[in-house]
């Protein structure tokens, strides 16, 4: 993805944030030095964060689009608001290009791919008993990485009531794709979870990432109606209008999300009990 994210690849860029964020999910369960893993996850959040924003604005532009397309009555607060998030967005490619060019996303790639040698050829030096003690350490580690993500959505559903808090419900799907992450990491590991649980979980993402993108637009609107040069109340009350209607759409998303709370919930109760069990039994052999 990387010489695509130069050429200002929108899918590219999202495709090596995700990249990124699972990476961070595989390198603490690693037979890494500490010093080692902790310097890599520094650098893979500091990547994440870059291409967050970025991918933020991405995802702003044909959303504004969507809109527009859909609520003509509100087209020339839209096209206001689109030509400012379109400027933010420019400005941030160029500030990655600055500050993280591509030469140093390279350079870890190159530190990864390096790190993936040495983990091979270590393997193939140490003894079948040593592989099947490093299998089974991995897997522990992992199932005690699905315990907490569960524990910590669990802890962000009980935060994320009836009431619309967006900053609570921001929290609750980050917790809800970590989770999910996590649990894509232990499929690969040999315990695969359910379809019907991964779909759950990313069918609650869709809908929190969904909200997040709307409440995000609400801000830059509220932003551009603070910065009006020369004040124009006519503006600023379409601006308004704008808001309410976006607002409005995500109203209708959270209560969505709460129908689906109680199944995440209940999946949630679910993971935790059984990764438990396991974490547990891990800790009786030794």
């Amino acid at each position: 993805m990387l010489p695509r994210i130069a050429k200002g690849d929108v899918l590219a860029l999202h495709q090596a944030r995700v990249a990124s964020r699972r990476l961070r999910e595989i390198v603490p369960v690693l037979q890494l030095d500490a010093d080692v893993a902790r310097k890599l996850g520094r650098r893979l959040r500091r990547v994440t964060r870059r291409l967050g924003h970025i991918r933020e604005l991405d995802v702003l532009v044909p959303l504004v689009d969507e809109l527009r397309a859909t609520h003509g009555a509100h087209a020339d607060a839209l096209t206001r608001v689109g030509a400012v998030i379109a400027k933010a967005r420019d400005e941030a490619r160029k500030e990655l290009a600055d500050r993280l060019p591509v030469e140093d996303f390279e350079r870890l790639a190159r530190k990864l791919d390096r790190i993936v040698q040495t983990l091979r050829r270590d393997e193939k030096r140490g003894t079948d008993r040593r592989t099947l003690d490093h299998d089974k350490a991995a897997l522990w580690a992992i199932d005690a990485r699905v315990a907490r993500r569960a524990t910590r959505l669990g802890q962000a559903l009980e935060r994320s009531t009836a009431v619309y808090l967006p900053e609570r419900l921001h929290s609750a799907r980050i917790a809800t794709k970590k989770l999910r992450y996590a649990l894509e990491l232990s499929g690969a590991m040999g315990r695969p979870a359910a379809a019907p649980v991964l779909r759950t979980l990313k069918r609650v993402q869709d809908i929190l990432g969904r909200m997040h993108d709307l409440q995000v637009l609400i801000d830059h609107v509220r932003e551009v109606q603070a910065s009006l040069t020369p004040p124009s109340l006519p503006v600023w009350r379409h601006l308004d209008a704008l808001v309410v209607v976006v607002d409005a759409k995500c109203r209708v998303l959270h209560a969505r999300y709460l129908r689906a709370r109680p199944n995440l919930q209940a999946l949630v109760d679910s993971l935790i009990a059984s990764e438990e069990k396991v974490v547990s039994s891990a800790r009786q052999a030794g």
